[in-house]
């Protein structure tokens, strides 16, 4: 057989595992090595690829780090202080408590920088909160998906210092990008969730209480603290996305220990009591965690961690054999070929849309971001604010189906059947795609907090 046939029977063959539920990381692995293979590739050029990724690759140090923050934040109580704040200001919409969950979802996303560990974390605590008051458990479930969507737009984002990495753009630049196009996605999303709810009389409707607004707000200031502290180190050139990572994982671990003595010496107060009948002394402390709890907090992330890592170092190898094959010049020439600035903004648009569809974001943009963002460059749009027009279309790719990683996430967090969640993730997602025709358009959303532009 020849070269072609081999080539197609491969990709055949992995599209079949795909379907399968076969992992996504054994999908592209099993596809490289075929590859490898029938292009007469040394199966070390793979290993020592894998090897150069991490090995000459400080930035993506900060991933892990930002995945074990999200870990700890949630185990030490600081999330659900994010959350009860967020409540206490919307509670008194209908609808409050979605967009309380969407706003949880935009202040977790602030610390941890993950879509995924956003859509576990804000799924798992609120969800039944939002049953119990009167929610239909599909839009619930679907909320927690689409909320999970701006864990990569606002900073800190993993995927950001993936996309600074490949492209060598300034990753502090990129976080700072992040900001308004993140916060547009989560103000439209509460939006729609608001439509939504009044439509259908869902939730119940709480008074807006500066007592209970100034009391949550007290409560959550560590995890205010902490965004600050990122943004601040970050913004100001204090320390690198690196070292931001580092130092708020050391804050993370610092107020965990310390927390779970005060918090038991004043009673271990429940979570569950009023506003009226907890004390603004108890609001200050959060449950905290013990020091040998860290190993399983840390055993977790590293789990995480040890899915995504892979998945980018083969990901690198599989854009090589694809140069090879010269499937990155066909999609250029296609793409160049669409003629001006629009033509070409919005066609690398819906090459991102649709591999978001069957991809998750790290291989769209280890594969894709190296071919359309010199395209994009020649016609005039500015490198950082393609790199956010890029990203928040692979963010949408998190619930769109088949794949939609936030849907089977939010599925398995909340016991709701993956397909039972697609009718109300349709309103998200035409929310979702307004705001990023409206960044795509306006690019002074994206650049306007940069110092330098």
């Amino acid at each position: 057989m020849t070269d072609g046939t081999w080539v197609t029977l491969i990709s055949i063959g992995v599209t079949f595992f795909f379907m399968l539920g076969v992992p996504v990381f054994l999908v592209i692995g099993y596809w490289v090595i075929g590859m490898s293979f029938v292009l007469g590739l040394p199966l070390i050029n793979t290993g020592a690829a894998l090897g150069d990724v991490f090995t000459d690759g400080f930035a993506l140090l900060a991933m892990p780090l930002f995945i074990l923050t999200g870990d700890l934040i949630n185990r030490s109580g600081i999330a659900r202080r994010l959350s009860d704040f967020a409540y206490s200001c919307l509670g008194w919409l209908r609808g409050g408590l979605a967009m309380a969950s969407l706003g949880a979802c935009g202040l977790f996303a602030a610390i941890s920088g993950s879509n995924s560990a956003t859509t576990a974390t804000i799924g798992s605590m609120l969800h039944p909160e939002m049953v119990k008051g009167g929610y239909d458990e599909r839009f619930s479930a679907a909320t927690a998906a689409a909320g999970g969507t701006v864990g990569i737009i606002i900073p800190p984002s993993i995927i950001f210092i993936v996309y600074g990495f490949l492209m060598n753009l300034p990753i502090s630049e990129l976080f700072l990008a992040g900001i308004i196009p993140g916060s547009m996605m989560v103000f439209g999303m509460m939006l729609v969730a608001f439509i939504i709810c009044t439509r259908n009389g869902w939730g119940y409707l709480i008074r807006l209480e500066f007592g209970r607004v100034f009391k949550t707000a007290v409560g959550a200031w560590l995890g205010f603290f902490a965004i600050g502290l990122v943004l601040w180190g970050i913004y100001t050139g204090k320390f690198s996305p690196t070292e931001a990572a580092g130092v708020t994982v050391g804050f993370c671990v610092i107020v965990g220990f310390l927390s779970l003595p005060i918090f038991r010496m004043m009673g271990s107060p429940s979570e569950e009591r009023s506003f009226k009948e907890r004390s603004i002394t108890e609001y200050l402390v959060v449950k905290g965690f013990s020091p040998t709890e860290l190993p399983s907090i840390t055993m977790r992330s590293a789990q995480i961690a040890g899915i995504l890592a892979p998945l980018i170092a083969v990901s690198v190898v599989m854009q090589q054999i694809l140069s090879v094959l010269g499937a990155q010049q066909f999609i250029g020439d296609f793409v160049r070929g669409m003629g001006g600035y629009y033509a070409v903004l919005f066609t690398s648009m819906a090459i991102v849309f649709v591999a978001g569809m069957v991809l998750e974001s790290l291989p769209v943009t280890i594969i894709l971001a190296p071919i359309l963002a010199p395209i994009a460059h020649s016609v005039g749009v500015e490198p950082v604010q393609f790199a956010v027009i890029f990203l928040v279309g692979a963010s949408i790719g998190f619930i769109t189906p088949p794949y939609g990683l936030n849907l089977y996430v939010a599925s398995g967090v909340t016991g709701v059947p993956y397909f039972r969640l697609l009718r109300y993730t349709v309103p998200y997602l035409v929310a979702l795609l307004a705001v990023w025709i409206v960044v795509a358009l306006v690019p002074v959303l994206s650049t306007i907090l940069i110092p330098s532009r």
